[in-house]
Parts: C-alpha cells; structure tokens; sequence
C-alpha cells in the first residue's frame, strides 16, 4: 500500500471573474482533490493581485495556496482534471519534503512579506508590546 504524501498546490484563477465565480472554482478544486482522495489541510486564499506577466493575456489573478494529503498516483488524476478548466490561469503542484518544510519554517521565523495585510498587524502588535514596556 502506498503512503500519502504532503503536497501543496498553488493556483492561479482569472481575476476578472466575479467572486461568486471564484469561490466556485475554489470549491471545484477542493472538491477534486477529495473526490481522488485527498485530504485537504490547510487553505490560503491570498486575494487578487497583479501578476508579474501577463499570463493568458490576464494582468489580474487570484492567488491560492492548498495543503493537501494524497498518494502519489492521484497528483495525476487531479492534474487532469484541473488541466481543462478555462478559470484557472495556471496552477503547480509540489510535493512537500522535509528540506522544503524546514526551509518553510526557517522563513517564517526570520521574514516578513513586505507589503503583506499581516505586516500592518505585526507592526502594530510589535509596537504595543514596546510601549507596554
């Protein structure tokens, strides 16, 4: 029997879209990923942001990161199926190793994202707790 393993897909949807069309594309790709069998542990939805290139000749495109646990054969089967969406813009899916996991932590505990909505809090959070001393 095959262990499953850690991966994590990033994906990129169509800006553009309305949200309601958004939240529906994310609600499709997470129900593939449990409908192959995967098990889904963590969601990020970063937001719309402006890419670096314009990819499908979109400048806008909604960023998401999924956490999810899954045997190896069913990365394929998943890929198949988000091939041929016209929503997604692009997506990639890693599989998350020990280095990469520990890499993760070193960067979390050592940089802030410049420009990022948890910048403002921990800026804010940071100085309260310098006047507090």
């Amino acid at each position: 029997m095959e262990t499953n393993k850690l991966y994590e897909c990033t994906l990129i949807i169509d800006g553009g879209l309305q949200d309601e069309v958004i939240a529906a594309t994310m609600a499709m790709v997470q129900r593939v990923i449990t409908e192959k069998g995967g098990s889904i542990s963590s969601v990020l939805e970063i937001g719309r942001r402006k890419t670096a290139y314009p990819v499908k000749k979109k400048s806008i495109g909604y960023y998401a990161h999924i956490e999810f646990t899954a045997a190896t054969a069913v990365i394929a089967e998943i890929e198949k199926v988000l091939r041929y969406e016209e929503e997604l813009l692009r997506y990639l899916i890693i599989h998350l190793t020990g280095a990469l996991l520990e890499m993760r932590k070193r960067v979390e505990k050592y940089s802030v994202v410049i420009g990022s909505p948890e910048d403002a809090a921990l800026a804010e959070a940071a100085a309260s707790d310098v006047a507090r001393k």
